[in-house]
């Protein structure tokens, strides 16, 4: 693990202690808000697990920080506690929080299709075809 390498013990207690508020924050949340936060990052659900597990030495990637903090609801004294954390397990990466991109979010209407799974799968389709619209618009720049 090259930047990802936890190398001080202060350091892995750091992770730890922000992934722990992280947990507690997912926990308290209502069922399916992994798989959410994993659509709106554009990642898998083990990917969410992941980096809200404690036991787990992978740390929260800087540029998903606001994306977590405006799905998951994040109550202001544990945002708080979890960005303390955060500063102290990864000093350099705090900075990068205020210039990663913010996200925006819309709402689409849309019929109910009948079923749980088609009705998944409509919307990991717009999903993903917004990431893909988004990074051509990007690249376009």
């Amino acid at each position: 693990m090259s930047e990802a390498a936890l190398d001080e013990p202060g350091e892995v207690s750091a992770v730890a202690e922000y992934k722990r508020i992280f947990k507690e924050v997912l926990d308290a949340r209502p069922s399916g808000m992994r798989i959410r936060l994993a659509h709106a990052m554009g990642k898998n659900r083990s990917f969410v697990s992941q980096i809200s597990n404690p036991s787990y030495p992978v740390p929260v990637p800087v540029q998903h920080l606001n994306t977590i903090f405006d799905v998951c609801h994040f109550p202001p004294p544990a945002r708080e506690a979890f960005l303390r954390a955060y500063a102290r397990a990864h000093p350099r990466r705090l900075g990068h929080l205020t210039k990663a991109p913010r996200d925006r979010s819309i709402t689409l209407h849309l019929p109910d299709l009948g079923s749980a799974r088609r009705n998944g799968k409509v919307d990991a389709l717009l999903q993903e075809f917004a990431r893909r619209l988004i990074a051509i618009l990007q690249n376009e720049k």
